[in-house]
């Protein structure tokens, strides 16, 4: 609210400023609270920054913590017909294969027909396994045959191709019914009748009509191992992909060959090196992340002043000790050996934690078991160090956070108590100064009148 100018109105004194004035010095324990509520919310928002690093960097050693966590390979093929993939349990080996045939569905197509022969529509579905699903549809329209086949759980899909028309000019479709598995387990027969009709064998094969045809049968991949040897074994899958010929590893085929195939799993030491890499450099980030906000920096004003100024984690004892603890679970032992062993160490040049990728990939190819449990361990703890720190429930930041939220809050509070107080404050000035000028022109019009008064007295007396 503007307030009320009352400047020398009487007196001459200047009153907007000298309450301005008064007003400035009423404000400084204000502005102090003012100060300490900005600067803790400045800290607040950094711990906050830290704290979702830290919960990153928990995610990241959790998983680097695991079993196999540098269990990696590298499947390399001699033919583009053979691809692999690797998984946990992998490991380094070949073996020389030939695709002997790709797994494929049952694909069938009925002869032309503009409706159903009878009504209602009845088929029959024998599978592979010798079971029969008998399918009735709603009537003899085609499109009720493909709804009542796609519905009935016959593991058969059906769809309506138009194909022409027949004599008369009606147009004709026919029903094409696919397996919706592949290889054999996906064959099928289908009748035209009742489940009863075929036991009896009345039901005639609808694939077998005149017109109709199989435009492919359901088939496995196969497969066979150490071709042309004592060895020689055949391995099938109901689908392309073979996944129990070698341990961790899925071999998908695409096409037959002739020759062998040369598929080769190693070991992939450059993928290995990442997962240790990457985990360093995420403590790396959070401790990084403290120092640079714990630096004081120095200015310089126009008039030559220097000021230091405070890291926002300037003497903050909580973020001292996470640098502490990650600094620790980095470093310490592994049953007695330096993690140095495994080429994780601290570089001179640059003071972080570094990993020798040489060093790492030769301590992995020595002893692949020894590499895994130093890696798995440190990143354990670190994983351990972090999940206490940035839990959302129990984390040490995440409390000290909750705190210096509280005590912002207060701060605000009491700003805004002052906000009210300095309010009143200059309302009582206004009106002291503005009683003052009142008085003053009352005693002004007194003298006025009194000096007049004596004026006529003195003219009277002479």
């Amino acid at each position: 609210m503007a307030s009320l100018g009352i400047d020398g109105l009487v007196s001459g004194l200047d009153t907007t400023t000298l309450i301005n004035t008064l007003m400035q010095s009423e404000a400084v324990p204000q502005t102090i609270l003012k100060n300490k509520a900005t600067v803790g919310q400045t800290l607040v928002t950094a711990l906050q920054g830290l704290n979702t690093r830290i919960a990153d960097l928990a995610t990241l050693a959790t998983s680097t913590a695991k079993a196999g966590s540098l269990s990696l390979f590298t499947p390399t093929s001699s033919s583009t017909a053979v691809t692999a993939t690797t998984a946990a349990g992998a490991v380094s080996g070949s073996v020389d294969l030939v695709v002997g045939a790709t797994a494929s569905s049952k694909t069938a197509v009925t002869a032309a027909m503009t409706a159903w022969p009878d009504s209602p529509a009845t088929l029959t579905f024998v599978s592979a396994a010798g079971t029969r699903t008998e399918v009735t549809a709603a009537s003899s329209s085609l499109d009720d045959v493909v709804k009542a086949v796609n519905s009935s759980g016959a593991g058969v899909s059906a769809v309506k191709v138009a194909s022409g028309k027949d004599a008369s000019g009606a147009v004709q479709y026919r029903l094409q019914l696919s397996s919706q598995k592949s290889g054999a387990e996906g064959g099928f027969d289908v009748f035209r009748g009742t489940a009863a009709d075929v036991a009896a064998g009345t039901a005639p094969d609808l694939i077998a009509q005149p017109g109709a045809a199989v435009i492919s049968q359901a088939r496995d991949a196969s497969i066979t191992l150490w071709a042309g040897t004592a060895a020689e074994q055949v391995v099938t899958s109901s689908s392309n992909t073979f996944t129990d010929v070698l341990p961790g590893v899925s071999v998908t085929v695409s096409a037959t060959t002739t020759e062998p195939v040369h598929l080769a799993i190693a070991r992939d030491a450059t993928a290995a090196t990442k997962v240790a890499t990457d985990l360093i450099a995420g403590v790396n980030g959070a401790l990084s992340l403290i120092s640079s906000r714990s630096a004081a920096t120095t200015s310089t004003s126009s008039t030559g002043t220097t000021t230091v100024t405070a890291g926002v984690f300037g003497g903050n004892s909580t973020t001292r000790g996470i640098t502490q603890r990650l600094t620790d679970a980095v470093l310490s032992p592994v049953d007695g050996q330096s993690p140095s062993t495994i080429g994780i160490s601290i570089d001179a040049k640059t003071g972080q934690f570094a990993v020798d990728a040489t060093k790492f990939a030769a301590a992995l190819a020595a002893d692949p078991a020894k590499a895994q449990a130093t890696m798995s361990a440190i990143a354990a703890r670190v994983a351990s160090t972090s999940t206490s720190v940035s839990d959302r429930f129990d984390g040490t930041l995440t409390k000290t956070i909750t705190g210096q939220q509280s005590v912002v809050k207060d701060l605000t509070n009491r700003v805004s108590e002052w906000d009210d107080r300095l309010a009143a404050r200059r309302a009582g000035l206004q009106k002291t100064y503005s009683a003052l000028e009142t008085s003053l022109s009352a005693l002004t019009a007194q003298q006025k009148y009194i000096s007049s008064q004596l004026a006529t007295l003195s003219t009277s007396s002479s």
